[in-house]
């Protein structure tokens, strides 16, 4: 069967800062609570996280922020392991974040969820989050079934190259069983956007306080978010006929 050039087929979704704000008061409140608990005098604040958000996977962020702020641990003896132990602390102070409900999700995305599941268009997740962290956001704001409402979730470290590189997407792609052209990409960040283009996919981005200046350009659609009834989204670069609600409709034609 010839399958539609302009057909939608999938939606793959982003997670820190796309389905929830989770950087500010989530992510960066974990990193803290794991520096603590294993006797580190560091404290990552508000616009120093900012910065080492340009820097993606938290391993690596971690690793970065030695580099620059802390080059005396460089020497420290398994230095890997070490950051992989302090990195799996961190999670566990997120997880627990999210299971207190304290980590919601952004305007618009639970309802376009829940109407992309009554449609033939596939969801699927393209991240560099670690999968428990995935899992636990979507079980604590979307309910316990949730992460199988995703064809596939590609997280953490099942490819080696981290945003920017595409390799998130491709991989995600190849599981699909599906080209860039019948997906669409829904990022936050310029690293996501890079990402995603790099993959084939359009993209629509929503901004957060992180990203909002960042460079978007390539992007289909620059949005503060994806709407809500009582929230119509703003506009931020790009065309779209819509009524301030992104819908499977609205992605459809953004994809053709």
């Amino acid at each position: 069967m010839k399958i539609d050039n302009n057909q939608l087929h999938a939606v793959l979704f982003d997670v820190d800062g796309t389905l929830a704000d989770t950087e500010r008061d989530g992510h960066r409140l974990a990193f803290n609570a794991a520096f603590e608990e294993s006797g580190l005098d560091w404290n990552w604040g508000i616009e120093l996280y900012g910065e080492l958000l340009t820097i993606t996977g938290g391993k690596e962020r971690i690793r970065h922020y030695i580099e620059r702020y802390a080059p005396e641990k460089l020497s420290k003896s398994g230095l890997d392991g070490w950051i992989a132990a302090l990195h799996q602390t961190k999670t566990r102070h997120f997880i627990a974040l999210l299971e207190c409900g304290r980590i919601p999700l952004r305007p618009g995305v639970a309802r376009l969820i829940h109407e992309l599941r009554a449609t033939d268009i596939k969801m699927a997740i393209a991240t560099t989050t670690s999968p428990e962290n995935v899992t636990a956001l979507l079980k604590s704001t979307l309910g316990e079934d949730s992460p199988s409402w995703f064809e596939v979730i590609g997280a953490g470290d099942i490819v080696p190259g981290k945003k920017p590189a595409p390799d998130i997407y491709l991989w995600v792609l190849e599981q699909l069983g599906l080209s860039a052209q019948h997906c669409l990409a829904l990022e936050d960040s310029e690293n996501g956007l890079k990402a995603a283009l790099a993959a084939g996919l359009n993209t629509l981005i929503t901004v957060n306080g992180y990203t909002y200046g960042q460079d978007f350009s390539g992007a289909r659609l620059v949005l503060s978010d994806l709407g809500e009834l009582s929230q119509p989204y703003e506009v931020l670069a790009g065309n779209i006929q819509n009524e301030g609600l992104i819908n499977a409709s609205a992605l459809s034609r953004l994809n053709s």
